[in-house]
């Protein structure tokens, strides 16, 4: 990606200057939560929600899947990468995370495996963390703190190991007496792309 003002090329996995006036110049974008989900159970959870219009005034279609369908109904690249890693398909979906406490430290977890464990506990540096997938198949990764989870219901409840209810929002977990354990960065990326931009990843699966 580009951004309008300096015409520099950023890394989109690092959210790094890596080419024109910006390169090398200490900066980098803010590592935010992403969600992947379906329209249908965004909207049921939050009915408020505004959406970009598809009328954007160019001759394009912007339809579902439009763009890329070809691309990605083959395990083919557009490009070469320097590591052919058969450990997943190229194109398998990865929950990527890293965080800036632990910056040498990269997981990648299969997204099919936590589809079949809808509540993983995982640890990035001091980081520890518990990664909720609901039945869209939709991954979020909040706090751990000293909670560990016995149930959820795969959409918005979850029971801990002394009977609390929690309530998942998107910024965070809620308990029924007041606790919050704060929602944490992570995003969906092909295994290809994450793998090489990042080799010494750890892949869960």
């Amino acid at each position: 990606m580009y951004d309008r003002q300096t015409s520099s090329l950023w890394n989109t996995l690092s959210g790094e200057p890596v080419l024109g006036p910006l390169a090398n110049q200490g900066i980098k974008l803010e590592y935010r939560p992403i969600v992947t989900t379906r329209w249908s159970d965004w909207k049921r959870l939050h009915p408020d929600t505004q959406v970009l219009s598809l009328e954007t005034g160019h001759r394009r279609d912007y339809g579902e899947g439009v763009a890329y369908r070809d691309y990605f109904s083959t395990d083919r690249l557009m490009f070469n990468t320097p590591y052919d890693d058969d450990r997943l398909s190229n194109k398998q979906e990865v929950l990527a995370l890293r965080f800036p406490g632990a910056p040498k430290d990269q997981l990648a977890i299969d997204t099919a495996f936590l589809n079949e464990n809808p509540i993983h506990y995982e640890r990035i540096g001091l980081q520890s963390f518990v990664v909720l997938t609901d039945q869209t198949g939709a991954n979020r990764v909040y706090e751990q703190g000293n909670v560990e989870f016995v149930s959820y219901d795969r959409d918005r409840v979850l029971i801990d190991q002394t009977a609390t209810s929690w309530r998942l929002e998107e910024h965070q977990l809620v308990s029924s007496e007041g606790f919050t354990l704060k929602r944490l960065p992570a995003h969906r990326a092909f295994w290809f792309g994450w793998r090489a931009a990042f080799p010494e990843t750890r892949l869960v699966k």
